[in-house]
C-alpha cells in the first residue's frame, strides 16, 4: 500500500517490477521479522526490544532485496526516489503498528480481559520475587492461581499472602483439571529429582512451562539467555553491550573528546601556566590505575597537590586537605583537574562515560571488601559516571560510601545505553558546576 501511494505521490506508472516488489518483501518478511524475534508474544515485548528488532529486521530485508536487484539486474527498473522514500518509511510506519497493538493489548489485559491463567511451582525467594512481578505489571495479563511445594507443611511465614494450593505432585492434575496455561517452575536446586517428575508429568498437559533459575543470589547485573548449539545458557553477568553498540560507544568518545580538546585547549594551556607558576612541580599528575578488564593504565590529570602519590597506599583527598595547593583547590572544585582525561579517551584508555577510574591501591583495598567490585572493569573507566552525577563524587571516607558508589556503578552496567551516556554527559554539566563533595 505504501509503494501505491508512494508513486502516486511522484507520479510514477505502479508497474510490474514494483508488483514483484511488493510480492517479494511479502514472502520474505514473515521467515526474517520471526528470525529477529518480532514475532514473540507482545507479553515479553517492550518498546525497548521491538524496535532494534524491527529495525535489524528491516536492514536484513532490504540487505536481501539489494541482493536479489543485484544479481538479477532489476534495480534499474525502480525509482530511486520512491526507493529510498520507501526504505525510510516502512520500519517507522511498522513501528508506529506495532506499538499501537502492543500499547491496545496491554490497556485490554489490564482490565482483565485476554488473561493467561498460571501457577508456580516452588515457595521461596525466586518465586516471590516473580510472584510481585507478575501483581505488579497487570498489562502482562497473568492470572496467578497461587503456588505449590514439595510439602504443603512448609512454612510461609516468610511470603505473607502466597495461596498454597497443593503438593508438586498435585500440580499436573490442577493444570489439567483448571486447563492452567502457564507454569513457572522455581524449585530451589536441590529440589532436582522433583522437578524432573514434574516436567516429565506436564509432558501431558497443554500448558506451557517456563523454567526460572535462581539468578537472584547473582544480583550484580541482569542475566541474558543465549544459546550455544542448542544448550542454553544465562548470562550472570558481562560486558553490557554489544560490539556495534561498543563501536558507536567509541566513536562518540573519539569526536567528543577531539573536538573538547580543541575548543578547550585554550583554558587547558592557561590552567597548565598558572600551575606551572604557583607551585613546583609538573604540570600533569599520571597516576596508575585499573581500566577495562583491570588492566593497568595512567590517567592524567592537572596537577592539584604538592606531592605526587601513586604508592601501594595512597591517601584520599580531604576537606582542607594541607596537600591541595590554592589553585588545585579551585581545580578540583570545578572538574578542571580532569580536563586531561579527554587525552585519556582519545587514546582508548577511557570513555567519556563509566564508572570512574580509582587508584591502584584503592582497588586492592576494596575489591576485598566489596561484592562484585570488580566487575566495575567490564567496561572502560569514564571521566563521569551515573554514581558522580547521583552525589558519590570526591571522597569515599567509609565502607559504606564506597559501597553505594560501586552499586550505581554496576546499576549503569545493568541499564547501560547511549541515551544513558547522553543523559549523564548532559548531567554532568549541571552538577559538577554546583557546590560537590570534590576537595
Amino acid at each position: 500500500m505504501l509503494l501505491v501511494a508512494l508513486a502516486d505521490l511522484y507520479d510514477i506508472e505502479f508497474h510490474t517490477p514494483y508488483i514483484i516488489l511488493s510480492v517479494t518483501v511479502a514472502l520474505l518478511m514473515l521467515p526474517i521479522f520471526k528470525a529477529v524475534g518480532i514475532y514473540k508474544s507482545y507479553r515479553s515485548l517492550s518498546p525497548a526490544t521491538l524496535g532494534p528488532r524491527l529495525l535489524s529486521g528491516w536492514i536484513i530485508l532490504l540487505g536481501v532485496l539489494l541482493f536479489l536487484g543485484y544479481v538479477t539486474q532489476t534495480s534499474i527498473n525502480f525509482s530511486r526516489a520512491i526507493i529510498l522514500t520507501w526504505s525510510s518509511c516502512v520500519p517507522i510506519v511498522l513501528l508506529i503498528v506495532h506499538l499501537i497493538a502492543w500499547k491496545f493489548l496491554r490497556t485490554v489485559r489490564a482490565t482483565g480481559r485476554n488473561q493467561r491463567s498460571a501457577v508456580i511451582a516452588g515457595v521461596n525467594e525466586v518465586s516471590h520475587h516473580l510472584a510481585n512481578q507478575i501483581k505488579k505489571s497487570p498489562e502482562i495479563g497473568i492470572n496467578l492461581h497461587g503456588f505449590f511445594d514439595e510439602y504443603t507443611t512448609n512454612p510461609v511465614g516468610r511470603f505473607p499472602g502466597r495461596h498454597l494450593i497443593g503438593e508438586l505432585v498435585d500440580l499436573p492434575k490442577y493444570v489439567k483439571q483448571h486447563n492452567v496455561d502457564v507454569v513457572y517452575i522455581a524449585c530451589a536446586t536441590e529440589q532436582e529429582e522433583a522437578i524432573a517428575t514434574l516436567i516429565k508429568e506436564l509432558q501431558d498437559t497443554t500448558a506451557c512451562v517456563y523454567f526460572v533459575p535462581n539468578i537472584l543470589m547473582f544480583n550484580l547485573m541482569h542475566a541474558r539467555s543465549y544459546e550455544l548449539n542448542g544448550i542454553p545458557l544465562i548470562a550472570v553477568w558481562e560486558v553490557p553491550f554489544s560490539e556495534i553498540q561498543y563501536l558507536l560507544k567509541r566513536a562518540i568518545d573519539i569526536l567528543l573528546s577531539l573536538l573538547a580538546l580543541i575548543f578547550l585547549s585554550p583554558i587547558m594551556m592557561l590552567i597548565a601556566l598558572a600551575i606551572k607558576v604557583t607551585s613546583r612541580g609538573p604540570i600533569l599528575f599520571k597516576q596508575r590505575r585499573y581500566g577495562l578488564n583491570g588492566q593497568e593504565i595512567l590517567v592524567y590529570k592537572f596537577r592539584s597537590m604538592k606531592v605526587m602519590e601513586d604508592d601501594e597506599k595512597v591517601q584520599q583527598a580531604t576537606k582542607n586537605d594541607s596537600r591541595i595547593t590554592p589553585l588545585g583547590a579551585f581545580l578540583r572544585k570545578t572538574s578542571l583537574d580532569e580536563l586531561p582525561q579527554f587525552i585519556n579517551v582519545l587514546q582508548g584508555r577511557m570513555s567519556l562515560v563509566g564508572p570512574r577510574p580509582h587508584a591502584v591501591a584503592h582497588n586492592e583495598l576494596y575489591r576485598k571488601l566489596i561484592s562484585g567490585y570488580m566487575l566495575r572493569h567490564k567496561v572502560k573507566p569514564g571521566i563521569t559516571g551515573w554514581a558522580q552525577i547521583n552525589g558519590f563524587r570526591g571522597e569515599t571516607d567509609t565502607l559504606d560510601k564506597m559501597q553505594q558508589r560501586v552499586n550505581y556503578d554496576l546499576e549503569y552496567l545493568r541499564n547501560w545505553s547511549l541515551s544513558l551516556d547522553l543523559q549523564i554527559l548532559i548531567k554532568t554539566a549541571l552538577v559538577f558546576l554546583r557546590d560537590q563533595n570534590a576537595y
